[in-house]
């Protein structure tokens, strides 16, 4: 599979599982929702708001852009749940055509950006486009495993699964 398939695939996926895990918490009472149960980010809220923060605010940025933004990594970005969910549909939307805009010998060059401590980065194109959909996979297994600890149902976001019936919502 060549890069534009592969990193295309991995854009349809971070849409099935960003729509299944919002489902997800969707049902979850405010008080659940906000309640600090010992994530990184403490609550599933501020996780996901750093979800936005990471993957839509830098991460996107540093690709389509070529700029790096300067925003905390815990900032609450959206404090109204449903517009925070919004957000995170349409920007895990935006990945597959930013992909598909990139050139072909875009994929074996480097992202050069800013990181968060102001100093220069240079790292290898296509790993650092796997760190962002890895950095979502990550992010929403401690989602997940909040949801079970909260006696919540917690959706299967595998890419098994969304290889057998990737259009399942």
């Amino acid at each position: 599979m060549d890069a534009v398939a592969h990193f295309a695939q991995l854009a349809r996926y971070n849409v099935w599982a960003t729509a299944r895990l919002l489902e997800a918490v969707r049902t979850l009472p405010e008080e659940a929702y906000r309640r600090d149960v010992g994530l990184f980010f403490k609550s599933i809220h501020g996780t996901l708001n750093h979800l936005l923060v990471g993957e839509h605010h830098l991460w996107f940025v540093r690709f389509a852009e070529g700029t790096s933004p300067h925003v905390a990594l815990d900032a609450e970005l959206e404090t109204d749940r449903a517009r925070l969910d919004a957000r995170l549909r349409e920007g895990a939307a935006r990945w597959a055509p930013l992909i598909a805009s990139f050139a072909p010998g875009r994929w074996g060059g480097t992202l050069d950006y800013t990181t968060m401590r102001g100093t220069a980065a240079s790292l290898p194109f296509a790993a650092t486009l796997a760190h962002v959909f890895n950095h979502g996979t990550h992010h929403r297994g401690q989602i997940t495993a909040a949801l079970t600890a909260l006696g919540q149902p917690s959706p299967e976001l595998d890419l098994v699964y969304f290889l057998q019936n990737p259009s399942t919502p």
